[in-house]
């Protein structure tokens, strides 16, 4: 059985009781075992993070122990998946840079706040995490972000469409669902989510099932891919 961990808390604004609620439910229809903590000591146990599939941030600002951090970065970079939304994932720790590496971007600003209505536009992908789902409008925030180049890009939005400062520059296509590699983990983002009833959404909540469960699928592919080439190496070995 999978194992999951889902830590919620940080900034309340957001919802990260429910929102947790939503994840732990989808997970466990998945079949995972699920931890869901409110405290990021969750992070400070090494090991037990190095046997997880999944990490679920759900913390939005507040600080991080650099070793926590650490800790978290070194077991995606082994192969455990860590996925999540919005504030609670790429708003997490303002001043910890190596979890903005990991993550693959960070929230910047919002313009027009909540209530804003817009399109999100999902690319042409043969990717299965955006397969068979259609264009469509949400009324929330409306997240800029700075955003990893290295990102693989599966859903945006365009800038300006509320004015601001911005809005002067040319349009942007601004990321809103993206995955990337950390080490051999796979790593998720879906700025989407400022609350639950955003989650709630069918085309939201289908994105992120998906990103949860292709985050935690890397684990075991990547363990599989460890195998072979140890395998191959040591046929190498016995045959010179």
């Amino acid at each position: 059985m999978k194992k999951a961990l889902i830590v919620q808390g940080g900034w309340q604004g957001h919802q990260p009781k429910e929102v947790s609620e939503i994840f732990r439910v989808v997970l466990e229809e998945e079949g995972f075992e699920v931890e869901v903590s409110d405290t990021l000591e969750a992070f400070a146990d090494a090991d037990k993070l190095l046997g997880l599939d999944l990490i679920v941030p759900v913390w939005t600002m507040g600080e991080i122990d650099k070793q926590y951090a650490k800790n978290v970065s070194e077991a995606v970079q082994s192969g455990v998946g860590l996925a999540g939304c919005h504030g609670g994932m790429c708003d997490s720790f303002r001043n910890n840079v190596d979890w903005q590496f990991m993550t693959g971007g960070n929230w910047v600003a919002h313009p027009g706040n909540d209530g804003v209505e817009y399109v999100v536009n999902i690319k042409g992908s043969t990717s299965p995490l955006v397969e068979g789902i259609e264009d469509f409008t949400v009324s929330s925030e409306q997240y800029y972000l700075h955003v990893d180049p290295a990102v693989e890009v599966l859903a945006t939005t365009r800038f300006p469409v509320v004015e601001g400062p911005h809005s002067l520059n040319k349009a942007v296509d601004m990321p809103v669902v993206w995955t990337k590699r950390w080490g051999v983990g796979r790593v998720y983002y879906n700025s989407l989510g400022h609350q639950a009833n955003i989650i709630d959404i069918p085309q939201v909540k289908l994105l992120m099932r998906r990103g949860l469960l292709w985050a935690a699928e890397g684990k075991a592919q990547a363990s599989t891919k460890a195998s072979a080439s140890a395998a191959y190496s040591g046929m190498g070995d016995s045959q010179v």
